[in-house]
């Protein structure tokens, strides 16, 4: 690991020119951002050295959010710098109708983004063009199905969030969810991602156009192997033998990824602005990018490790350290900012029981469950990701990163508390952690202001949550979430003591009881 980390921090910085993202005297009158204005922006400022006109689109990309644009976009725009990959451009795609304010936001600047990396030692700007074109946002995804239909497009990846997969608690393909069963009655006007991937794949069967790889850019361990689940499982719903074809025929790599990303606003938008550029929907990320992938590619693929991507047939071993260090820590982070009023992870880091927490379950509850990596050791690993999540200025929010607790807890934390059990290894931490969740799952912060709704599942969460303040069992007896693990003593005894230290002496005080055990 330590090979593939150093090899992607050190060209960022060598090709990357460093600026402290001077303020302009007079920004308001800046060009907006396009292929027409580039000439005109700043010689700080990077911008793509291959001619546009001569991209041709390879793969479709679904959910173009600021992690894609800043990790997998930008892999495939140093490519295309060097001379390579031009016909692998991305068609961006969204099914959500919100997607169309992206889409009109993109287009208007020739899709180009803005990628401003924040570094402690500076701050550099620099603008991709790997992106050529946004699919039209429809309810019945017909021209998305189109397009993915063409042969020229091998590959179909997405980032749509850990829960995005239809599982159900256990893991399983959610054929009952009722978007599922929307597409599975409407199969040539889907509405999800997977249907409409679905029925493209059906038309290329029938054209001949052959088969694309199928590629998850998730937090999942294991995520190509969940895409498969999901997409399979939903063709057999429709067609058995096209499911047995997609299953023969397309290809699932499993994959790691890792990029801090803070979400954009007004200081994002302000400080584009600074290096003179005006871009409506910038990114801003951290000096650091990984990207692990297994090389199972039906279609072709572009040669990513020619600018730093790793490409092997261990992915999980990659994979396991990154989502139960980095993913669950933080979680661990997160939960426990939000409480106690703490805006950003950096905060988080500069606050001592929080740093504590985090320091302690990572090193003592999390690393013996997990391999090292190469020359990487988890503890080497730990050192790596406190210095990344200190980085102040990386404004990741707690709130960003706390999204979704229901499925980032299912899949970061609760594996790993599994395999303690199972080997007798001490929870204490890890119980702690989700006695934590439980409490802001509440909905109000230690300082009586209100946690807005912040999961997809938030109402019911905070229902049980409350419940739980008097009676701890009823948050683990969410069997959706937990499933077995409430019958297990050893954790369930160390939760409901936790939850009610939290209730009755508060977060702050519930953590140094556990840093100070022994």
């Amino acid at each position: 690991m330590a090979r593939s980390e150093t090899q992607t921090t050190a060209q960022t910085k060598a090709q990357t020119p460093i600026s402290g993202g001077t303020a302009q005297p007079d920004n308001s009158d800046l060009p907006n951002l396009a292929l027409a204005t580039l000439s005109r922006l700043p010689k700080t400022v990077r911008v793509p050295s291959y001619d546009r006109q001569s991209l041709s689109a390879g793969i479709i990309h679904i959910g173009l959010g600021n992690f894609h644009r800043a990790h997998q976009a930008w892999y495939l725009h140093r490519l295309m710098d060097q001379g390579t990959a031009h016909d692998w451009a991305i068609l961006g795609a969204g099914v959500r109708p919100s997607d169309a304010v992206s889409r009109a936001k993109l287009l208007d600047q020739d899709c180009l983004t803005t990628l401003i990396e924040l570094d402690p030692s500076g701050q550099s700007a620099e603008v991709t063009g790997a992106m050529i074109g946004y699919i039209p946002v429809e309810h019945d995804n017909a021209t998305l199905i189109s397009e993915m239909s063409d042969p020229r497009i091998r590959i179909v990846a997405l980032t749509v969030t850990e829960g995005g997969y239809y599982q159900t608690g256990t893991g399983a393909f959610d054929i009952d969810h009722p978007d599922m069963r929307y597409d599975i009655a409407h199969p040539d006007q889907p509405r999800t991602a997977f249907g409409a991937m679905v029925a493209a794949l059906r038309a290329r069967r029938a054209t001949g156009a052959g088969p694309f790889t199928c590629q998850s850019c998730d937090n999942l361990q294991g995520n190509g192997d969940i895409l498969r689940q999901t997409v399979v499982g939903f063709a057999r719903c429709v067609d058995d033998e096209l499911a047995d074809w997609i299953d023969t025929n397309c290809t699932f790599p499993n994959s790691m990824v890792d990029c801090i990303v803070p979400a954009t606003g007004p200081a994002e938008l302000a400080l584009v602005r600074s290096f003179g550029i005006a871009d409506t929907v910038p990114v801003t990320h951290e000096n650091f990018r990984q990207w692990v992938i297994e090389d199972k590619f039906c279609a072709g693929r572009p040669a990513w490790e020619a600018v730093g991507a790793t490409l092997t047939d261990d992915v999980h071993s990659f994979e396991a350290m990154k989502i139960r260090l980095l993913n669950g820590g933080h979680q661990v982070l997160a939960n426990a900012g939000e409480v106690l009023s703490v805006e950003t992870i950096a905060e988080c880091m500069a606050h001592r029981a929080i740093h504590a927490l985090f320091s302690k379950v990572a090193r003592t509850e999390v690393c013996p469950h997990v391999a090292s990596v190469h020359s990487m050791t988890p503890p080497e690993y730990v050192e790596l990701i406190e210095r990344r999540f200190a980085n102040p200025q990386i404004r990741d929010t707690t709130r960003r990163v706390a999204f979704d607790g229901s499925s980032r807890h299912t899949g970061f934390i609760l594996p790993v508390i599994r395999d303690a059990l199972r080997v007798n290894a001490s929870v204490e931490g890890l119980a702690l952690v989700e006695a934590i969740w439980a409490r802001m799952c509440e909905g109000t912060r230690e300082d009586g202001t209100i946690i807005a709704p912040n999961d997809p599942n938030w109402d019911a969460l905070q229902t049980v949550a409350r419940t739980a303040r008097l009676r701890p069992q009823a948050w683990l007896e969410q069997s959706n979430y937990y499933g077995d693990l409430a019958s297990s003593e050893v954790f369930a005894d160390a939760f409901t003591h936790w939850l009610s230290v939290v209730w009755e002496h508060g977060t702050e005080a519930a953590i140094q009881r556990y840093i100070q055990s022994a």
